[in-house]
């Protein structure tokens, strides 16, 4: 499969060794990071005890590990399983074995605090995909065609619902993979809302500017249907990697290669057997279908709860009246598959999009101005998407106003990140009090605060809308705002932070500083 990588990235061929020498975790589908994670103290659990998929697990993992913006109390905890799922004899569901930023460290093999940075690295290393034989598809060990008698893909997979109030059933980690209609080498990979309709249809949301929908808008302007997979249960680096966004990732580049980068191997591809697309071959499931042309349907059209689900900013977005329907022609799964799904607004999605984004940030800005910016960090308020912490090293006066350049940069790279605060190299931009704290000793309101208004931003942030901001002419508009909390170059003496004596606390406290060679 051709890359569409510009000339400037490194394309890794199959057995090169990884050009960044990373140590590469011994995980290549769900099953080898479950068992990776199953090494890892308090990490991974299981459960037997049945759950309804209807708002129980959810309700259940909110409790356990969901996080982000979640509704307290929630917290940051293990990935979970749920071995019993009532209604569903032969089911299993994973939940959040993204929501922690530790856990995906481990599953991708590099430094907490370093993930963007390697996520960047992959950017620049890309792997492309290849294609197997259907006969070494895992994931195509059972099929369900919709032409057999009896065909219900509600009766198959257990979809879960996040709240009682929700549109109906969703799937809320199906990758769907789409390719231009005239040319299937231009390949989307995009995480989607898909709403269980019907024995074989499902609703998609698109949020605006996604090129899987531009390629939909394309076949139904020529009155076709829009081959798609929709793959679940997948290794977390195809998560991740997909989660990129014009222009790190411009029109017709396949963030599958992003994922080849981290691994330093390719994604396997596999002909799908009912549709003219490819799916990801080493997936727990897979449903294969067309996008209808000219077809739309309500999204709460059985519930009319007049809601869809909890989405990343931490409210329950409205259901939409109109989206387009996904007629399903075939589930393809391995045998006792595992049905993967996350809790709306946890801390899963701020590690599928908050990672890509602290790596789109910091390549633009390496390369607009290299050295000054060390890190970025992805914010969990903000779901990964709304706020970017970035940590920058002045080096001279002129510093001063190429730091405030550098969240510009953020702005434009990230269409949907809404704000940005800046940091010295002394304030560690992981930890929320460090942050505010140089929020209130290093920032005056109406000296160091940057208004950009009128910019599009998201269109699931109830404050980006007409009734919330009458100056607003469309939903999805803000105005977008830059928090300068570093020191003036010129007056870094005078802001110094209290030195401590550097010493090992292992000594006194081995129990909560064991030494280097025994920490995971």
């Amino acid at each position: 499969m051709p890359q569409k990588a510009p000339n400037s990235y490194h394309v890794v061929q199959p057995g090169e060794p990884h050009p960044q020498g990373w140590n590469v975790p011994p995980v290549n589908d769900l099953r080898s990071a479950i068992e990776l994670l199953k090494t890892l103290p308090g990490q991974y659990i299981e459960t037997d005890c049945e759950v309804d998929p209807h708002a129980e697990l959810a309700g259940v993992y909110r409790h356990v590990g969901a996080g982000g913006t979640v509704m307290r109390p929630t917290r940051i905890g293990p990935a979970m399983t749920f071995n019993a799922i009532k209604g569903f004899p032969e089911s299993r569901v994973l939940v959040g074995l993204m929501a922690s930023r530790e856990r995906v460290s481990h599953l991708l093999g590099a430094p907490v605090r370093e993930l963007g940075i390697q996520m960047a690295q992959a950017r620049r290393n890309v792997t492309p995909p290849v294609v197997i034989e259907n006969k070494d598809a895992p994931c195509q060990e059972v099929v369900y065609r919709a032409s057999d008698e009896g065909f219900d893909l509600r009766k198959i997979l257990p979809a879960p619902t996040n709240t009682e109030e929700d549109a109906g059933p969703f799937f809320c980690l199906g990758l769907v993979l789409g390719s231009d209609p005239d040319d299937r080498d231009n390949v989307d990979v995009t995480i989607h809302r898909l709403c269980v309709q019907g024995k074989d249809e499902l609703s998609i949301f698109f949020a605006p500017g996604r090129h899987i929908d531009a390629f939909r808008q394309k076949a139904e302007a020529a009155g076709k249907p829009l081959a798609v997979s929709i793959n679940m249960g997948l290794d977390p680096a195809i998560y991740i990697g997909a989660e990129f966004e014009a222009p790190t990732t411009p029109f017709g580049f396949d963030e599958l290669c992003v994922a080849g980068g981290l691994r330093g191997r390719p994604v396997e591809l596999v002909e799908c057997l009912t549709v003219p697309q490819r799916a990801i071959a080493q997936a727990e499931i897979i449903i294969e279908g067309e996008i209808l042309p000219d077809v739309r349907v309500e999204e709460d059209q059985h519930t009319k709860t007049g809601k869809a689900m909890p989405e990343f900013p931490g409210y329950t977005g409205d259901a939409n009246p109109s989206l387009p329907v996904i007629k399903v022609t075939a589930i393809t799964t391995r045998r006792n598959p595992i049905l993967q799904t996350l809790v709306g607004p946890g801390e899963e999605h701020v590690s599928l999009a908050g990672i890509p984004t602290e790596a789109s940030i910091h390549l633009e800005c390496e390369q607009a101005i290299p050295g000054l910016v060390k890190n970025v960090y992805a914010h969990s308020s903000g779901g990964g998407k709304f706020l970017a912490i970035i940590q920058v090293k002045k080096r001279g006066d002129g510093d001063d106003g190429l730091t405030r350049q550098a969240a510009l940069i953020a702005l434009a790279v990230y269409r949907e990140l809404k704000n940005v605060i800046l940091v010295d190299e002394d304030v560690d931009l992981f930890d929320s009090d460090d942050v505010l704290w140089a929020m209130q000793t290093r920032y005056s309101g109406d000296m160091d605060t940057i208004c950009v208004p009128g910019v599009a931003g998201h269109v699931l942030d109830p404050s980006q809308t007409p009734f919330y901001d009458p100056r607003v002419t469309a939903k999805g508009t803000t105005t977008k705002t830059i928090f300068d909390c570093t020191v003036p170059f010129h007056l870094k003496e005078h802001f110094i932070r209290a030195q401590f004596k550097d010493v090992d606390p292992s000594l006194w406290a081995p129990s909560l500083f064991p030494k280097k060679e025994e920490q995971v």
